[in-house]
């Protein structure tokens, strides 16, 4: 489905790459070690828990040692570093990259196929994860998890503000937000941040595509009557100022939450933990509801995430560096770590019956949050294609966001300006595209 990329394509991506950092890679290669002692892999990733992973697969596998080095996330240098180590010849064998990024990386020429020693496995995982790690038939790592979005949510504060159940539509969350907003101009329902793939998921509910491909072709559908459909929704409740405009993840959104400042959070089932390590001191007052829908009869819902174990170009050891990705994602003490500590979704179908994802959460009042979350993943679109310029996409549109929230633009005119971009970066890679 990806046959419009070029080799030029994949060597100007490359280069780019390159140009930007202007560095190669501290890391080591993963390239092993005498044929007397254990394989050494290194693996590049940033999400909290993959070292605990990573030590129990150590403890089990005393031939094949696996060193994880904790990275930049993807969007904040880890993916431009990881790029630029293979470019370099020294990149580690396998790496954390988001499905988001797998076709940017694809492109590139960064991956290693190790269709061979992964497709045994395809049937243990959610057939549409699987997809995610398999471009034009070649498979390049493992499926990790699935990111369905759902509404954390302040218990005692909605109550205090007259909210006696967390909003099921958009419609209501509007409403919420008023009323939040008139009984105290300080206080937000919820915060509108600068995060792209956050974005993303909100317009993945309301089935409003950015990426497809047809006739061998890539159509870019940024602009769309659906997207403007979201971003008008969105814009509203900015120009009304209900909402509240911290940057995504910083320290300034967790002050404000832990200060009843923002009441609610909209974000991936990986979120969770984020928001329980964050504000600790109000701990027991917290639960998760459904993400709320465009429309209550037809509840669909959206997904922020999603990674992949990938195994990158050059590895020496691809064979033993797919038998861990496969691994960590579905050994059940691996998947009960990641759950509790990353917050995963399992994208292994039988980790969806794991017994850490039916475990209550002190911090959301005792709640099997989980339920939520598996509730949900029946009413996602799983058709939801990501381009093959997301690193770029995904920053033009981050910048837009927050100069949505400032003031300085509005959401409906970002969109156009993101589509122009990432139309003529694909030409710019010698890829055909309409849009």
């Amino acid at each position: 489905m990806h046959s419009g990329r070029t080799v030029a394509a994949a060597a100007a991506l490359m280069t780019a790459t390159a140009l930007l950092t202007g560095c190669s890679s501290s890391g080591s290669t993963g390239s092993g070690a005498p044929a007397s002692g254990p394989v050494k892999l290194d693996f590049w990733g940033w999400a909290p828990g993959y070292d605990q992973s990573v030590a129990l697969w150590n403890k089990s596998h005393p031939d094949i040692q696996i060193t994880f080095d904790k990275t930049a996330s993807g969007s904040k240098g880890g993916y431009t570093k990881m790029l630029t180590a293979v470019q370099a010849g020294n990149a580690p064998c396998l790496a954390q990259v988001g499905y988001e990024t797998l076709p940017s990386f694809a492109a590139a020429g960064a991956l290693e196929d190790v269709t061979s020693d992964t497709s045994s496995a395809k049937s243990q995982f959610a057939d549409w994860t699987w997809n995610q790690v398999t471009i034009d038939g070649k498979t390049y790592g493992a499926p990790v998890d699935t990111a369905p979005m759902a509404l954390m949510y302040r218990k005692d504060l909605f109550a205090k503000y007259g909210i006696s159940k967390p909003p099921a539509t958009w419609d209501e969350y509007a409403a919420d937000a008023a009323k939040v907003h008139a009984a105290d101009p300080s206080v937000y329902l919820g915060d509108f941040g600068n995060d792209a793939y956050n974005y993303a998921g909100l317009a993945w509910q309301a089935g409003a595509a950015w990426f497809g491909t047809a006739n061998q072709q890539w159509q870019v559908s940024l602009n769309s009557a659906s997207n403007q459909k979201v971003a008008s929704y969105w814009q509203g409740l900015l120009d009304k100022k209900l909402l509240k405009t911290d940057p995504s993840y910083d320290p300034s959104l967790y002050s404000d939450m832990a200060s009843g400042k923002i009441l609610s959070d909209v974000n991936a089932v990986w979120d969770a933990p984020i928001i329980a390590s964050s504000v600790k001191g109000s701990s027991g007052q917290w639960a998760v509801a459904p993400m709320p829908v465009w429309d209550a009869a037809n509840p669909v819902y959206g997904n922020d995430g999603g990674s992949a174990t990938a195994v990158l170009k050059g590895c020496a050891h691809a064979k033993e560096a797919a038998e861990f990705a496969l691994w960590m994602s579905t050994d059940a003490d691996s998947v009960a770590n990641l759950i509790k500590v990353t917050g995963i979704y399992p994208a292994a179908t039988a980790a969806l019956s794991n017994p850490a994802l039916s475990a209550p959460d002190p911090f959301y009042g005792g709640q099997k949050i989980y339920d939520v979350f598996n509730a949900e993943t029946a009413h996602i679109n799983t058709s939801w294609q990501w381009g093959p310029t997301m690193t770029q996409t995904s920053t033009d549109l981050a910048d837009g966001l927050g100069q949505a929230g400032t003031g300085g633009s509005k959401l409906p005119a970002v969109l156009g300006t993101v589509q122009t971009k990432t139309v003529a970066q694909m030409k710019q890679q010698g890829l055909t595209v309409t849009g």
